[in-house]
């Protein structure tokens, strides 16, 4: 009798593991969760049908229900020369077919198998038209630690041609090194809004250009779903025709017994920590996050993220006369240190 194999990285997915053989290509594993863990494991993502045989009533069900609710006129006069595509984030929370399919049960057991932890749905978005979105990885906006507990899964509502801006990913891009503000030299903290991913563009340019990485285009038939890592880098291409549709969802899962976060808003050894807090679709209940099985206590979670309060010793006067410069700008100590003070690390006093 073979012996059981006993995983010593469970914080890393079974998918991703170095021990993948081992987890994978054991005798008894289901011959198609093995064909989809390989795809996985080797190129970021993989195709499957979507395990529901009411799949095409749920579709067009979705479509009747969310038409009228897109802004169509601003798609047709300006969203499709500036690349901004339509979308509605968590229908899930007013119409039952969406969360059907964000809740399928099969995709859950299916990502358990995957991942070795239990997977739950955080976030649908449906799009009508393709997102010609930049390539970007899903690990800048949704993180875990331990890393890369996260996945996507896009399911196409019909079939999806070359002209209406299909789906577009770097194979093999998923192996890469997570990048995050400490490797591109952005201290979020101290910015004057939130960073978007934009910040993160050039780098992922230069990374395609340096490993010579060639996209591919997912031109998907009606009822095929595509997993991607978290990792893989991927976006949507320009829509050729503006009068085609590019009906879809996307459902983002994280994974049990993990502290998620944004890390493209966090400086996390500045003491800046952008948790989520976010609702596990299945249940409607905030997943609390944790941490080796243990709650991060509430309280944690909320004072992570640097607030832009006054010290509880603020005074005006010292202030002014630590920063003459504030004084001479006519400007009030209170509203200068709340907009700019606090950023460039000014003196409370002198």
């Amino acid at each position: 009798m073979s012996q059981i194999f006993e995983n010593p990285l469970p914080g890393v997915p079974s998918v991703e593991s170095p021990f993948f053989t081992q987890i994978f290509e054991a005798e008894g594993v289901d011959p198609e969760i093995r064909r989809i863990a390989r795809d996985l494991h080797h190129n970021g993502f993989a195709i499957i049908d979507f395990p529901d045989t009411e799949f095409d009533q749920l579709a067009e069900r979705i479509k009747d229900d969310l038409r009228d609710q897109y802004k169509w006129d601003y798609w047709f006069d300006e969203g499709y020369n500036i690349g901004d595509g339509l979308r509605i984030q968590d229908a899930w929370k007013f119409n039952d077919d969406v969360k059907r399919i964000a809740t399928n049960s099969h995709i859950l057991h299916l990502l358990k198998k995957l991942f070795g932890r239990h997977a739950w749905p955080f976030q649908t978005l449906n799009f009508p038209v393709g997102t010609q979105q930049h390539m970007h990885t899903d690990a800048v906006h949704f993180s875990s630690a331990p890393e890369r507990f996260m996945c996507g899964v896009w399911t196409a509502f019909e079939d999806i041609g070359e002209d209406a801006g299909p789906l577009l990913y770097y194979p093999g891009s998923h192996k890469w090194p997570i990048f995050t503000n400490e490797h591109i030299g952005i201290c979020a903290t101290h910015l004057e809004r939130k960073p978007t991913q934009s910040v993160y563009e050039s780098m992922w340019r230069a990374l395609v250009d340096a490993h010579g990485v060639k996209p591919q285009t997912f031109r998907a038939k009606k009822g095929q779903a595509l997993i991607w890592l978290a990792n893989l880098l991927h976006g949507g291409t320009k829509q050729l025709d503006k009068t085609k549709t590019r009906w879809s969802q996307v459902t983002h899962y994280y994974f049990e017994d993990c502290a998620y976060y944004t890390p493209m808003w966090s400086d996390p050894f500045y003491g800046n920590i952008a948790f989520r807090e976010l609702p596990n679709i299945v249940t409607g209940e905030i997943t609390r996050n944790a941490y080796l099985g243990k709650q991060i206590p509430i309280e944690r979670v909320g004072s992570a993220h640097v607030t832009r309060g006054l010290p509880a010793d603020f005074d005006a006067e010292l202030y002014f006369a630590a920063n003459p410069d504030v004084r001479a700008a006519g400007v009030g100590a209170e509203e200068h240190y709340l907009a700019h003070g606090w950023r460039e690390m000014r003196s409370l006093r002198p």
